[in-house]
């Protein structure tokens, strides 16, 4: 209470004496504004996307057992797929020796960067042009697909001599399997039924 009005939303009341708002019959308490730093960017703008907080826990087990193997898919094919002795010494080429297996590499890099996105942001921050399921079938199917080709194919023909497999293309031929079968199977058993 005062004698003078000490700023905007000060009210005077019966008495001559100057109040503050707070004071004031059937005042109700407005929420203060939302903070800068929470509701928008650098830029000023509100954002719009979700936060990033990395938890393996949105996986089902099926897309653990599929994310894993096709992280090792990745990894094998910088390891020694074929090797080949000769004279005096040996050599191995790794699992890009046959150029599709780019594809794989890329395909693999894809599938990984979607299932990181999904365990950080919860739900995917991009729109697909299918559901979900069907283009990892079609993703881990075409890396399953290609990887057996590259497998038994080896260079200099299938019954080449002194060409053999090396580890790389046992643990890729391997993690190529593992990871389609989770998307595989379920849609084998819709398909039937």
């Amino acid at each position: 209470m005062s004698d003078v009005s000490n700023g905007p939303g000060w009210w005077q009341a019966s008495d001559g004496k100057w109040y503050p708002p707070e004071q004031q019959p059937g005042y109700q308490a407005s929420s203060p504004p939302p903070s800068v730093s929470s509701t928008h960017g650098s830029s000023g703008r509100a954002s719009s996307g979700q936060s990033f907080s990395f938890d393996m826990k949105r996986w089902s087990q099926a897309e653990r057992t599929s994310v894993v193997a096709t992280l090792v898919l990745f990894i094998s094919l910088f390891l020694p797929w074929f090797t080949y002795s000769y004279g005096i010494g040996s050599g191995s080429v790794d699992g890009l020796w046959h150029g599709w297996m780019y594809l794989v590499f890329i395909l693999c890099l894809a599938i990984i960067v979607f299932y990181v996105a999904k365990a950080g942001f919860g739900e995917s921050p991009i729109k697909l042009p299918m559901p979900e399921a069907r283009l990892l079938l079609i993703a881990t199917g075409i890396n399953a697909v290609l990887t057996i080709l590259a497998f038994v194919l080896k260079p200099g023909g299938i019954g080449f001599s002194g060409i053999g497999w090396g580890f790389g293309s046992f643990i890729g031929l391997i993690a190529a399997l593992v990871a389609a079968a989770p998307t595989a199977v379920p849609a084998f058993k819709a398909r039937r039924s």
